[in-house]
């Protein structure tokens, strides 16, 4: 593999990895309402290992998709609301 087609493969993941944030963002926003979702974020810190993973093309589009896989199959598909996984995700 040549040196280009390294960069051009990370800043592919990158390009990526923003934009599943945004859109799965923008999901939850739609879903559960920006005034919602402000009034009820909590205060936890993600992991380290999210935040290392900015640094690692592709790996926050798969943790991205991982929330997303959490969100479906263990929120929705046993009635839980958007708003209840938000509350999972942001508090301790």
């Amino acid at each position: 593999m040549y040196e280009q087609d390294f960069i051009a493969y990370m800043i592919f993941g990158l390009i990526l990895n923003f934009l599943f944030s945004i859109l799965f963002g923008l999901y939850l926003s739609k879903n559960i309402g920006m005034k919602e979702m402000i009034e009820s974020k909590g205060d936890k810190e993600q992991s380290i290992l999210v935040s290392l993973s900015l640094f690692i093309p592709y790996a926050k589009m798969l943790v991205t998709l991982y929330r997303v896989a959490i969100l479906q199959f263990f929120f929705l598909n046993k009635g839980h609301t958007h708003k209840e996984f938000w509350i999972y995700l942001t508090h301790k």
